[in-house]
């Protein structure tokens, strides 16, 4: 062969770089160390920024939505409202994951939940949010590896010396008065006896012994107002006044009137009034209560999860 085929170029043209040698980065540009993992670059906040612990942001245990929800509500305020609803509208979450994010944290001891009962009879929920696990709850925080391999531990708290013992002062003897005879008290004489109150038909005596005030001529012996007493004290009982009683009796009386006793035991069984039906009393009404999950108000007897959340409960278990 006689002429020679040129496959590359002796050296790369002096004008330019190549496409590939254009776009690939330069060995200067690439990080140091380790070829892999994330890179962190710290901007210094100076405002609008809270202070989250590792064991809140590394937790082994929690789901990114419970780590994040716990995040979100430890950078609001103090009184701003943290229901299920108004988290709904926040995120994008569904109400079941934020109520399953909600429990694990409240398992964790990172927020605690008690129900209470206001003047108005209304319940509500009290939500109280801890930027380190509360201990009645969870405990103390599991230590965790930090960047340079070693475990962020929380600093022992200094040991508690218990106070040296004071010897307390011999208590000083106190004199003992001598025994003085209790003077004699003169016996009181014995308080009279009050009378006997009134018979239990002394309303129905009394009324019937009135009639002659309104009719002369109703003068009762003793064994007529003995066996017209029951009468008068059944009408008293079905809620007739003492003034109707007497009106009924009194009024359009014959005359001449020869049997007073007898024509009033005939007009009080013929004019008896029918009995007062008793008051219905009706139930109390069911109490309204908040739902635990999704914060909704729902009557039933005692606090726990409406209808709705325990159905969805049960068609995810």
């Amino acid at each position: 062969m006689d002429s020679q085929q040129i496959i590359a170029p002796s050296r790369a043209p002096s004008d330019g770089l190549s496409d590939a040698q254009s776009h690939a980065p330069s060995r200067a540009a690439r990080p140091r160390g380790r070829s892999g993992g994330v890179l962190h670059v710290n901007v210094r906040h100076t405002s609008h920024f809270t202070v989250v612990g590792n064991h809140l942001a590394q937790h082994q245990e929690l789901s990114l939505v419970a780590i994040g929800l716990a995040v979100h509500i430890q950078s609001l305020h103090d009184g701003a409202k943290i229901g299920i609803k108004f988290l709904v509208e926040r995120f994008p979450e569904s109400e079941y994951r934020i109520a399953a994010a909600l429990r694990e944290l409240e398992a964790k001891g990172y927020l605690r939940r008690t129900r209470e009962r206001l003047s108005t009879g209304r319940m509500i929920t009290r939500t109280t949010s801890y930027n380190q696990p509360c201990a009645q709850s969870a405990g103390p925080p599991v230590p965790l590896p930090n960047r340079t391999g070693r475990t962020d531990r929380a600093p022992a708290p200094p040991p508690v010396t218990a106070p040296a013992p004071v010897e307390a002062p011999a208590p000083t003897p106190t004199p003992v008065p001598a025994p003085t005879r209790a003077p004699v008290l003169a016996q009181r004489p014995p308080r009279p006896q009050t009378p006997p109150g009134p018979a239990p038909h002394g309303a129905a005596s009394a009324l019937l012994l009135g009639l002659r005030r309104e009719a002369a001529v109703l003068v009762l012996s003793e064994s007529d107002i003995r066996s017209l007493t029951p009468a008068v004290t059944t009408w008293l009982e079905r809620g007739a006044s003492p003034a109707s009683v007497t009106r009924v009796l009194t009024t359009d009386l014959p005359a001449p009137l020869k049997y007073p006793a007898k024509l009033l035991a005939h007009r009080l069984s013929t004019q008896l009034p029918a009995p007062v039906p008793a008051a219905r009393v009706c139930p109390p009404p069911v109490p309204l209560q908040n739902c635990d999950d999704c914060d909704r108000a729902f009557r039933a007897p005692e606090p726990g999860s409406c209808g709705e959340c325990r159905s969805e409960l049960s068609a995810t278990a």
